[in-house]
């Protein structure tokens, strides 16, 4: 039986798609922005600009000062913070009830008058956060650049998720002035947002208030390029190997696979081909390397739901200290092609769709996770009632449809291979 939560959902006349879901559990309200502009979006030359606004939105607007955004709503008791990820930007924050309008106000006037305080100084000085942040996040941690060599491996040079969302210090050192107000002109406006409301606040108080708040913004956005086309599975297998140093807590493999985008129907039994493979503690990683051989310490599987026409499948490894990586790429790639000739066993499925169904619950029951996928509903399948159905669609897949799709997507020969060692091979 389908999930019923309370969603209601308008769109106003500029073009904001406003989702309100009314829950009178506690007297707060979690606010979630999405705005359809991330990494996938930038061009050649000048990368790192979509990351680059989340630090930007909270240095001050036309009405708001400088560190006032967040300073006001923490002395009323509430938090904010913001995301950037390949495909959207998410600004969020959550408040007591009496603090509702003060948070939507300083939402909507960086939202629509953030340019009249964007000064060559806030450049400057968020541009230098982000480069430390490259250092501290990316560069100076175990596995820290997997994701960006992974789309460098999986996604060809030129395609949307081939660069990693923080972007190229060079790009970001170079970008002037006119270039961040041109990309903010293009892709912030209320025609590339949802604005999503949960909590202690009716359906048309919600609204109304996102009217009388973001209602006399105006949609400067210019038209956007299409899509890019889907990718075929990786016509050959690609391998890399990174060499670490003893900093390393251990070897570690990632196998990474083209998958169908998030909108795609291929991509659910994607999803639950990852989960009956690594993800789950009855999984075959887990049950042959982790606990059978013990040449894996842990386990992992994630499916990226990316929206613009590819998405990224991951499988990722330990490898136990004194156990050659190479044998156990060998025994991973016996499991793939195992699962992708025989396909899952009912205890693998009944195990993937167990842990999506809980997780997904859990999600829904807080106010700050329900308006996120909502948000993501909205904007990816143009339906809020998507979270509604999302549990039953994952109890729908039969064996059959994962075992096709990890046929397809999930073999050694359209695979990429990165590999963390300590040491150069022999």
């Amino acid at each position: 039986m389908p999930l019923d939560l309370p969603v209601a959902r308008r769109t106003l006349a500029n073009g904001l798609q406003v989702v309100v879901s009314e829950d009178h559990a506690v007297p707060s309200v979690s606010i979630n922005l999405w705005v359809d502009v991330g990494s996938r979006h930038e061009e050649p030359g000048r990368t790192g600009l979509a990351h680059l606004f989340e630090h930007l939105m909270f240095q001050g607007s036309e009405l708001v000062a400088e560190g006032e955004h967040m300073a006001a709503l923490m002395a009323r008791g509430g938090r904010a913070n913001a995301t950037t990820s390949f495909d959207r930007t998410s600004y969020v924050a959550s408040v007591p009830r009496n603090a509702l309008e003060l948070a939507l106000w300083m939402e909507a006037d960086r939202q629509g008058h953030l340019l009249p305080a964007l000064t060559q100084e806030t450049l400057d000085n968020q541009r230098d956060v982000v480069v430390e942040e490259k250092r501290q996040r990316y560069d100076s941690v175990p596995y820290g650049t997997a994701l960006s060599r992974l789309g460098e491996l999986v996604f060809p040079a030129g395609h949307p998720y081939h660069h990693p969302t923080i972007g190229s210090m060079t790009d970001l050192r170079a970008a002037t002035l006119d270039d961040v107000r041109a990309f903010y002109r293009a892709h912030y406006g209320p025609r590339t947002s949802v604005l999503s409301l949960v909590g202690d606040v009716g359906a048309e108080e919600g609204f109304d208030l996102a009217e009388t708040y973001f209602g006399h913004l105006q949609d400067a956005t210019r038209p956007r390029p299409p899509s890019s086309p889907p990718l075929p599975p990786l016509p050959a297998p690609a391998r890399e190997v990174v060499v670490g140093g003893q900093e390393l807590p251990s070897e570690r493999i990632f196998l990474a696979a083209r998958l169908p985008g998030v909108t795609q129907p291929d991509f659910l039994p994607c999803a639950m081909a990852l989960d009956a493979l690594a993800a789950s503690s009855i999984s075959r990683v887990h049950q042959r390397l982790v606990r059978g051989a013990e040449v894996v310490s842990g386990a992992s599987a994630s499916a990226l739901g990316l929206r613009d026409g590819t998405s990224l499948g991951l499988v990722v490894v330990d490898v136990t200290e004194g156990v050659d990586p190479r044998s156990v790429e060998e025994q991973l790639a016996g499991i793939l092609e195992d699962f992708a000739e025989r396909g899952p066993r009912p205890v693998e499925m009944e195990a993937s769709a167990a842990d999506t169904e809980r997780s997904w619950l859990e999600a829904l029951s807080g106010h700050d996770e329900r308006a996120d996928l909502l948000s993501r509903a909205t904007l990816l399948f143009d339906d809020p009632g998507q979270v509604d159905r999302y549990v039953d669609e994952v109890l729908a897949a039969t064996p059959e449809q994962v075992g096709r799709a990890a046929a397809q997507h999930l073999v050694p020969e359209a695979m990429a291979t990165l590999v963390y060692r300590w040491e150069e091979e022999v």
